[in-house]
């Protein structure tokens, strides 16, 4: 009886296929528009990559930090200055002219306040090494056991190491230059004249300046998502810094005015202490930080007795807990409100790269970028991650 050889099962054309297709190496064809089909594999790029990145913006920052600071600072005063720019549109004013008055106001305040707080800061600057003396004596009187205890110590660590060699430490003095200043001079002018002109560019050509952007866009679609995303962001950050730096200098204001009523200090040398206590808050946690210690130092060389001289530290650290708590929630909700943990590495980062102004700077552009984050489709998560 011959032997029946049976037949491979039939079965769809692409099955064939695709054994015949493995057999010779060849991968299998698609099974059909039905099946379900793998996304493609995006390469990410490795760790190092990114780590290097990184530090390649960061050095870059920090480099060109005489070209990137004037333009981020006059960013900063185009968005203060927007919202009073808008209140005077709508008096039929044109937007240059506009932009001037508040230019021009912005710096007749600045001259006014810099000449009040000149005298009493040069007389701070000039009695600081007496002034520094004379806080170490009082925190000397405060500290006398611990003293003592060290006294002892050092005296231990003597005898014990009596008879040995004893090094020579020289240490070289470099005396003052007195034209250092003149040779500053015209890089520090160079620098205000830049923010100065900066701020006008930003205030009278930011409308030309979103045309432009907005014409880049290939369809009538994406220049209308564009207008509105763009419109919504420069408003809610005008409100928004405005409104944080109004409420700052109502700190200032108000702690000028305690230092000066109720405690008796003058009142240019109150008005410095509260305009440093405005600078101070735009940077959370870190300034008050060295607001308290200023105001400690600034107690125990004015006041006599320890109750007294902590007196100012105390009414400084009250206003700013009653702000932080009570009036900046109530004024801007919680729409800005940014992660502790997240602040506190933008104030480092930023204070590491451009020193006292990029204190002031890191919290306005972390709004920034939280607020452009929330408008991007894709990166909402990247915007909650700053909450």
């Amino acid at each position: 009886m011959a032997s029946e050889v049976q037949d491979p099962p039939a079965g769809p054309a692409g099955d064939t296929a695709g054994v015949a297709g493995a057999a010779r190496g060849v991968a299998p064809a698609a099974a059909g528009p039905g099946a379900a089909t793998e996304p493609p594999v995006r390469p990410r790029a490795p760790g190092a990559v990114l780590v290097l990145a990184a530090l390649a913006i960061g050095y870059t920052l920090w480099a060109a930090q005489d070209v990137v600071l004037p333009v981020l600072l006059s960013m900063f005063f185009a968005l203060v200055g927007n919202p009073l720019i808008r209140v005077l549109r709508r008096l039929y004013l044109p937007r240059f002219l506009a932009a001037l008055l508040v230019l021009v106001g912005g710096i007749a305040g600045a001259g006014l306040l810099g000449q009040q707080l000149l005298a009493p800061a040069v007389d701070w600057m000039q009695e600081a090494p007496r002034q520094m003396r004379q806080v170490g004596r009082e925190f000397r009187e405060l500290v006398k056991p611990v003293q003592e205890a060290n006294r002892v110590a050092e005296d231990i660590a003597r005898q014990a190491s009596a008879g040995g060699g004893r090094e020579v430490e020289v240490v070289r003095t470099q005396p003052d230059d007195p034209y250092a200043m003149l040779t500053r001079a015209p890089r520090v002018i160079g620098g205000v004249l830049a923010v100065v002109l900066f701020t006008y560019f930003f205030m009278d050509f930011r409308e030309d300046l979103q045309r432009r952007a907005i014409a880049l866009q290939p369809t009538r679609k994406r220049q209308k998502i564009t207008v509105e995303i763009m419109q919504s962001i420069e408003r809610d950050l005008s409100r928004y810094v405005l409104t944080i730096t109004l409420i700052n200098a109502g700190v200032g204001l108000v702690l000028a005015a305690v230092l000066h009523w109720g405690l008796g200090i003058e009142g240019p040398e109150a008005l410095l202490w509260g305009t440093i206590a405005m600078l101070l808050n735009f940077a959370p946690y870190v300034g008050p930080a060295i607001g308290v210690v200023l105001m400690l130092a600034m107690g125990f060389v004015t006041r006599d007795g320890l109750g007294p001289s902590l007196l100012p530290a105390a009414v400084y650290r009250s206003l700013h807990t009653l702000e932080g708590q009570l009036v900046t929630p109530l004024v801007l909700g919680q729409r800005m409100q940014l992660s502790p943990l997240v602040l506190i590495l933008a104030l480092l980062v930023f204070g590491w790269l451009w020193g006292i102004i990029g204190l002031l700077l890191a919290v306005p552009m972390l709004v920034c970028v939280k607020r452009v984050l929330a408008r991007i489709d894709g990166m909402e998560g990247w915007a909650r991650l700053l909450e």
